[in-house]
């Protein structure tokens, strides 16, 4: 029995070379329940990631020896586990969503440790929402209809977590799918901002909403043929976005 329990224990590993910083983390999250483990550089943190796979990693931007941005690329390249990224710098932020690092998420510092777990809870629920939903899929009879969203050009295969726009295969991150997936089931519904942070992200009440603007910037780069004249993905100013029907 306590072998099981043992097994539920997400592990989390903490990657910052300010051991206060370190001290705090494992603190507070070891206090919630969790398991950590830690790494002071960017070598070791990729290291310890290829081989103990934790279930979620803190990742600061500025480490020795190889930098967050670049460990976080390397870890995605083989493992699919939630990063967040810990930043000092406000400009960081739109790098960190922008760039195809596969970071799920950022917090600046200094940062409320309250915040922060919430944090770290949303993604580990996100994480285990996605991993029981493919559960699903498998469990379905194969002579099912295909499990699909098509809205005007565009199209969303709920079981590869593919999408197409006018026929091509679009490549997005897994949180960029869940936005798509998400406005487009329910097509000339503006959502708000503060709703894609509560549904798609999984939090309840802490988060920057431009984590979801910068998040839909990215989507628009890659699904629409002018950004600045969206026919996809629309904006409607001071509320929120919708998928156009047509």
């Amino acid at each position: 029995m306590e072998e099981e329990t043992d097994k539920n224990i997400k592990t989390i590993l903490i990657v910052d070379d300010e051991q206060p910083i370190v001290d705090i983390l494992v603190y507070n999250l070891q206090k919630e329940g969790y398991k950590t483990i830690e790494a002071s550089d960017g070598m070791t943190a990729v290291d310890m990631a290829l081989e103990q796979k934790p279930d979620l990693i803190l990742l600061d931007i500025m480490l020795p020896r190889l930098d967050g941005l670049s460990v976080c690329k390397r870890i995605k390249n083989s493992l699919n586990v939630p990063i967040l990224m810990l930043t000092a710098k406000d400009s960081e932020i739109d790098k960190i969503l922008g760039l195809e690092l596969g970071a799920d998420d950022y917090i600046t510092k200094p940062f409320s440790v309250r915040e922060l777990v919430a944090r770290v809870k949303a993604n580990l629920r996100k994480v285990e929402a996605v991993s029981n939903s493919n559960t699903d899929y498998k469990k379905v009879n194969d002579n099912r209809k295909e499990n699909k969203i098509v809205v005007g050009e565009l199209e969303l295969d709920l079981d590869k977590f593919e999408v197409k726009v006018r026929g091509e295969i679009i490549d997005l991150t897994l949180r960029e799918f869940e936005v798509l997936k998400f406005l487009a089931t329910q097509p000339e519904q503006v959502v708000t901002r503060e709703t894609l942070l509560e549904k798609v992200w999984g939090y309840e009440y802490y988060g920057d909403i431009r984590t979801v603007d910068v998040t839909v910037r990215r989507i628009r780069e890659k699904i629409e043929k002018d950004t600045s004249a969206p026919k996809i993905l629309i904006t409607k100013r001071g509320v929120g976005y919708y998928i156009a029907s047509t």
